[in-house]
Parts: structure tokens; sequence; C-alpha cells
């Protein structure tokens, strides 16, 4: 008997998965952002816009993450992230949708003293989604009290499921590969064969699973990461190791090449969730020029990374290339501080 051959959108269907997300996201050109930096042809793939809790990447990640844990039984979903994070604020929503309570454990990575990061923002709408918050001192370790959450929770006979930091592990990262096989359908439909895709690189699973589904459908197209806390070199084996273990669970194994990773660092500046003058710079930009919001942790460094390379001439005037926009708009209310004088702004 010979075997059928290998369907991603055959084999996508076979992993439950919770309906949370605006999809197909829209993919949009920047003709106003192009003529204001030179370069390519410039694309935004509007994750941003996916509509749980203002929108953003992790709604594709937990939409089978929160499947997996009602699949469980699970009570409650316990969770751990930075004070600003994304994450957390969608993984609370999410936690609201289904009738789950969340718990979250914030870590303090020394990143502001304003009140503004410390209460309002991604945190103000934590609480909204009543979301029961541990924020812990600086230097504390999110994963270690993570652990010990759910297990305090297990004693008292509720049933926690721990969605992993950012959602980044095989089962979130598919997500992305669903992800892969909506814009690879989207350029064609529009007929671009695109020469790279940008994204921030955080916790791995948006560039993992992305990658994952490009390779699977066979798809060559160069994804860059626009590093946001690791160096270069523990930021690429982390992606590749979680788009191994993506590939496995899809029953793809093998189609993530170690050259196929590549993870720009030079624009994390000071360090995660510290601004940085060119994404402030690209903030502005993209806001101005294309109505676009990002912000300093995420989107607003890869964008920089993005904004550099076309001035730098990594890409010819005739290439087409594509800013994949993980979100993080709720985060600017809590660096409002930041968009003073230097951005023009009153």
């Amino acid at each position: 008997m010979t075997s059928k051959p290998f369907s991603l959108r055959t084999r996508l269907n076979e992993f439950a998965r919770v309906e949370l997300a605006h999809l197909p996201t829209r993919l949009e050109a920047m003709p106003r952002l192009q003529a204001e930096i030179g370069g390519p042809a410039l694309w935004i793939k509007r994750d941003d816009a996916t509509g749980l809790s203002t929108g953003g990447n992790k709604a594709r990640k937990l939409a089978f993450l929160l499947a997996e844990a009602l699949g469980q039984g699970a009570d409650c979903l316990v969770t751990v992230g930075a004070a600003q994070s994304n994450h957390v604020r969608q993984t609370a929503a999410a936690a609201a949708r289904a009738g789950l309570d969340c718990f979250a454990v914030l870590e303090d990575r020394g990143v502001s003293d304003s009140l503004a990061y410390k209460s309002n923002g991604n945190y103000l709408l934590d609480r909204l989604h009543g979301a029961q918050i541990t924020r812990l001192e600086p230097g504390a370790d999110g994963k270690v009290a993570m652990a010990e959450l759910v297990e305090r929770l297990r004693g008292k006979g509720r049933k926690p499921y721990a969605v992993p930091g950012g959602g980044s592990n095989p089962v979130g990262s598919l997500g992305y590969v669903e992800c892969a096989r909506e814009l690879v359908q989207q350029c064609r439909d529009i007929g671009i064969a695109p020469r790279e895709i940008v994204v921030a690189s955080g916790s791995a699973g948006t560039q993992a699973g992305l990658l994952t589904g490009l390779r699977a459908l066979g798809d060559m197209t160069p994804v860059l990461g626009i590093g946001v806390r690791a160096p270069r070199a523990v930021q690429e084996a982390r992606v590749f190791d979680l788009a191994v273990a993506t590939a496995d669970l899809l029953g793809c194994p093998g189609s993530v090449a170690r050259d196929d990773v590549v993870v720009d660092d030079t624009h994390i500046g000071a360090g995660y969730g510290l601004a940085t003058e060119t994404g402030l710079e690209a903030i502005s930009l993209f806001a101005r020029r294309e109505a676009q919001l990002l912000d300093p942790v995420y989107s607003g460094k890869a964008a920089a990374g993005l904004i550099h390379h076309c001035r730098a001439g990594r890409y010819a005037t005739t290439d087409h290339v594509i800013f994949l926009h993980t979100g993080g708009t709720a985060g600017l209310f809590g660096y409002c501080d930041l968009f003073g004088g230097e951005m023009g702004l009153s």
C-alpha cells in the first residue's frame, strides 16, 4: 500500500482548536512607508488585528493551546510573562472567553518603575479580563514560580493547564504553521513571491511555526527573525529546536534545516522591554505613514530591523518584503512616558 502524500491542511485539521481569532488577517501594501525609506515593495501581515483583546499573534497559538486545555478538562489557565506581556493579556482573554479562571505570574524585569508601566496597558487589560495576578520581586524566576503555582492549585483540587511563556511550545506553534499556509495562499492570490518575511523573534513560537509551515508546503521563502531578547546564537538554537519539535508533531520531520533559521540580534538595545531610538523612530514612521501601531518591545524593534535592512540595501527595489505584525498595541499605553519630545509629540 502506498502512503498518502503529506497535506498540511489535512494534518492541521487533525488538531483540536478553539476559534479565537478573526482570520484570515489581511495582507496590505505599505506604499507610503516604502516611499519614505526606499527599497522594496513593502507588505504588512496584520496579525495585530486578530481581534482577541485588541489583537496580536498569541490568539493563533492560544486557539490550539486552549483546545488542548479543554480536552484535558482544565478549569483554569496558568501562565507567565513580563509586567506588560502581550501573551498574558491574550491568555487572560482566552480564559475569559472559555469560562476558565486565569492565574498569571508577572516578572519584574527592571524595565520601568513608572505608574503607567505598572498599572496601564496590558496589565490593565489582564485585570479587566479577571486574571488573578502574582507579581514577583526583581530577579525571581517566573518559570519556577509558575510551576509552584500549578502545584498549589492542584493541591486545592483545581485542574490547571500551564500555558508556556509566549504560548511557545509545539502545540502553540501550530498557530503559525496555519499562518504560513494562509500567507502562502494570499501571496498566490495577489501574484507576489516574497523575497523575505520579517518578524519579531522572542519566545520563538511565531518564527518556528512560520518556518515549519512554509517548509512543510515546500515554500523556501526566507524568514528573518529580529531578536528582542537573546543573543543570536541562543535565539537561533531556540527557534530551530522548537521548529524541529513542531515538525515532528505535524508528522513532517526534517522539514526545517538549521540554515533556515536566521536571527538578527542587533536591534535589542539595552535589553528586553527597553526601548531603542530606532524602535521609536519605526513606531513613528509606521504610525504617520501607514496608520499602523507598533509597540516598543516587539513589533517596534522588528520594524526597526526591517527599516535598517531596507536602507542598507539588503533588498532590490523589485523585491517584495512582508512584515509580520505581531501586535502589541495595548502595550503602548504602558510606555506612554516614552512618547515625548524626541518624536515631536505633545
